[in-house]
């Protein structure tokens, strides 16, 4: 039994090993090679300190691949690196928020090499504060940021994210041409009986894009995603000629630089799936059909970008270009 146990736990730290060199690889791959196209997907933790309640102290951070979160995680834990996974690529990166806010927010880039890696190893605020490779660009708040899901309470006018889930289990996975992050919501509890949720979060080696894959254990109401709403900020809807993929939009300064700058955020969803646009308090929503699963694309595009999308004109022909696409081959 005692070298049965041995032999899981010393398994347990080779996968870990070898979870942590796997990164490393790749992030080594990307250096050699820094002005080439690249997609990558993050994951840090710390390791070596202890919890204390609902904070994590002492430790360092360590990239891995994939983690149960520990029941005593939640929002400023302090044991995740920038709280949650990372996506990047040449232009623009997203981080999505692990815990109960469930939001994502846009890391915007003022250089095209990786940069995710160095985010938040100086500081735990630090990212939120401009530095030479750019910064957390959008306040969030307590709303799903961009691109993020939840479930729309009609009856409450609000959108309920992932404050009673039952656990949540995450994995980054990076290939040639793109990267993701698989996420399983336990036991996610809004009304009616408790569901199972995996989304899939995909940003590939070109463009601006995430593409979202979410499936569910059973069919729901209310299943939707959204664009924070600012104000002073206008919504702007646009339909695809042949009516099969819709965007809502906004464009301004709208970011938290407190420089003279613009942010473009979009949401792409599919028409056969699409029920209804709903204005809250604080998000642009977009709210599903009753359905068992649905793919879409969020977008953010930084005026600061190198060689980015600096005009509101530009940002809008592109948003039409992407709805051709998306009509030809239901796909980016």
């Amino acid at each position: 039994m005692k070298f049965n146990l041995f032999r899981i736990i010393m398994a347990g730290a080779f996968l870990s090993s070898a979870f942590s060199l796997a990164q490393t690889s790749v992030i080594e791959k990307i250096k050699k090679n820094p002005k080439a196209p690249f997609s990558y997907a993050e994951l840090s933790v710390k390791e070596g300190g202890k919890w204390e309640g609902n904070q994590y102290i002492g430790g360092t951070f360590k990239n891995i691949q994939e983690i149960t979160l520990p029941e005593s995680h939640t929002d400023h834990s302090y044991y995740i690196r920038y709280e949650g996974i990372g996506l990047e690529n040449n232009q623009i990166g997203y981080r999505l928020y692990l815990d109960w806010r469930n939001a994502t927010d846009i890391f915007g880039k003022k250089i095209n090499t990786l940069v995710l890696p160095e985010v938040g190893q100086d500081g735990f605020e630090s990212y939120h504060h401009d530095a030479s490779w750019g910064q957390d660009i959008l306040k969030s708040g307590r709303t799903i940021g961009i691109g993020s899901y939840g479930r729309y309470d009609e009856q409450n006018d609000f959108v309920e994210t992932f404050k009673i889930v039952k656990n949540t289990a995450v994995k980054v996975v990076n290939e040639k041409d793109q990267s993701y992050a698989s996420i399983d919501y336990k036991g996610w509890k809004t009304w009616g009986n408790p569901i199972d949720l995996q989304s899939k979060l995909t940003i590939f080696n070109r463009d601006r894009f995430v593409k979202v894959d979410l499936n569910l254990s059973n069919t729901i109401s209310g299943l939707c995603t959204g664009i924070v709403a600012f104000k002073n900020i206008p919504l702007k809807q646009g339909i695809s000629k042949n009516k099969k993929w819709g965007y809502i939009a906004t464009y301004g300064n709208q970011t938290e630089t407190k420089k003279d700058d613009n942010l473009g955020m979009a949401i792409f969803y599919p028409l056969e799936s699409f029920d209804k646009y709903v204005k809250t308090k604080s998000t642009h929503t977009v709210v599903f059909k009753k359905t068992k699963n649905v793919s879409y694309y969020f977008l953010g595009a930084w005026s600061l970008e190198p060689n980015g999308l600096i005009t509101e004109e530009a940002f809008y022909q592109d948003l039409d270009k992407k709805l051709e696409i998306l009509d030809k081959n239901n796909q980016l």
